[in-house]
């Protein structure tokens, strides 16, 4: 008996228009955060695997994300603007080109006070982004 071949992997390219052509997300309620992102790469919508990354903005002067764990370490490459991300009680002021690596349930979290826009890409060691599940340590304790 002849085993199936594994299909190679493809590659999967999303149009640059991706971002403005489609809506983005945001959490329900304004307590996790004021910010934006849309999700580029996540199954079963994108047919990929082992990662997925997206590309988040949170707005000037009053955008955030609260502070938050996940058992997934994660990457955040500032794309545009200035801001804070906090890591471990630890507060490291970023800009357009820096790069930020979260260990695995690190608490963290970003804050814009600035001018301008702050958009970053961030990316996940998983194949789904429905695998991270936030912790907010705001909530923590409580009934969600």
């Amino acid at each position: 008996m002849e085993l199936p071949k594994e299909q190679p992997a493809q590659a999967v390219v999303l149009p640059s228009n991706y971002t403005s052509t489609n809506p983005p997300e945001s959490f329900a309620d304004s307590h996790r955060g004021e910010l934006t992102w849309h999700t580029l790469f996540s199954n079963p919508s994108t047919p990929t695997s082992n990662m997925s990354a997206g590309i988040a903005v949170c707005p000037p002067r009053t955008g955030h994300l609260r502070q938050h764990r996940h058992a997934q370490a994660e990457i955040y490459y500032i794309l545009e603007g200035r801001g804070t991300v906090v890591v471990n009680g630890v507060e490291h002021p970023v800009e357009k080109g820096c790069a930020v690596f979260i260990p695995g349930d690190a608490e963290h979290g970003v804050t814009n006070d600035a001018e301008d826009e702050l958009k970053w890409l961030y990316v996940f060691p998983t194949g789904a982004f429905t695998d991270v599940h936030y912790r907010f340590s705001h909530e923590v304790g409580k009934e969600s």
